[in-house]
């Protein structure tokens, strides 16, 4: 395949961010250029990691091998009194320094991080444009800011959470303001839990489980508008949750070769239609 360039979006996954990391390998063998990238949830998490100059190898070594489970609270005080089961601190303080303390300005791509102002309902976008000088670890607190699991943040006039209850439209934009095409890549799981049963003096602990399980289930099954399928490619992650915390090694690897073999298979599809202007729909 001839070089061709795009602007990739890693959008959504929640935990399951080893998914985007295949996505990029593949992107790499492809020979796929591109000068900006977008994350989303837990795919702003890769994509800083790699918009900082991080090669892929590396970036694949720090998602399988990172323990998930050091960034879930369960404070009931604190979801009560800030929206979120943990405060996302830890989460914050892990990222920065994987990025060296680096704003935005600094990073080695331009780098796009989205994110949800929950007060207004609309997005609000990081980039060494409109935010040169904030450090990327923040905006990636921001859009990994799982409802219920990590506290509501404010950011100026802004209560910031997870970049992946937005819209379709909100991420199909000209981020390089050249007419780049654009890329989205999504995760889409099936999943098929036990029950989880309610039981016990406290039974909100249940139900916060069951909401939050439920609501990032909906996220990733969300209707995907006909206008953008040409430029959209899923992955399915089959059963895995997009809030398991305590993924083995081995669930991760599996995440990885979803997301490099779907990216592999589509994306000379996706890339071909692109470059003729053909916006045929192809589904995964």
């Amino acid at each position: 395949m001839s070089t061709q360039k795009i602007v990739p979006i890693l959008a959504g996954g929640g935990t399951r961010l080893p998914a985007h990391v295949g996505i990029l390998q593949a992107l790499d063998e492809f020979d796929i250029a591109f000068d900006n990238i977008v994350g989303v949830s837990g795919g702003s998490i890769i994509s800083s990691l790699y918009a900082s100059g991080l090669s892929i190898a590396e970036v694949k070594h720090i998602a399988l091998n990172t323990d998930y489970s050091t960034f879930r609270g369960f404070s009931l005080f604190k979801l009560l009194r800030n929206g979120g089961l943990s405060s996302g601190d830890v989460f914050e303080r892990w990222v920065d320094r994987l990025l060296h303390g680096k704003t935005f300005k600094e990073m080695k791509y331009n780098l796009h991080i989205v994110a949800t102002d929950v007060a207004r309902g609309k997005p609000v976008i990081f980039n060494k444009e409109r935010t040169p000088d904030v450090k990327v670890s923040l905006a990636v607190r921001f859009s990994m800011s799982i409802p219920l699991v990590f506290s509501f943040k404010k950011f100026n006039d802004h209560l910031m959470v997870d970049g992946s209850i937005l819209s379709e439209d909100a991420l199909h934009r000209d981020w390089a303001d050249d007419g780049t095409p654009v890329v989205c890549f999504r995760l889409k799981g099936d999943y098929e839990y036990d029950d989880i049963k309610i039981k016990g003096m406290f039974p909100i602990v249940q139900y916060v489980s069951l909401l939050i399980r439920t609501f990032m289930t909906t996220i990733s099954r969300e209707y995907i508008n006909e206008a953008f399928w040409h430029n959209t490619v899923v992955v399915n992650t089959g059963t895995s949750s997009a809030v398991d915390f305590t993924m083995t090694p081995a669930q991760k690897e599996v995440l990885y070769f979803k997301g490099y073999h779907t990216a592999t298979k589509i994306l000379p599809i996706k890339v071909k239609a692109l470059t003729i202007g053909d916006k045929k729909t192809v589904k995964v």
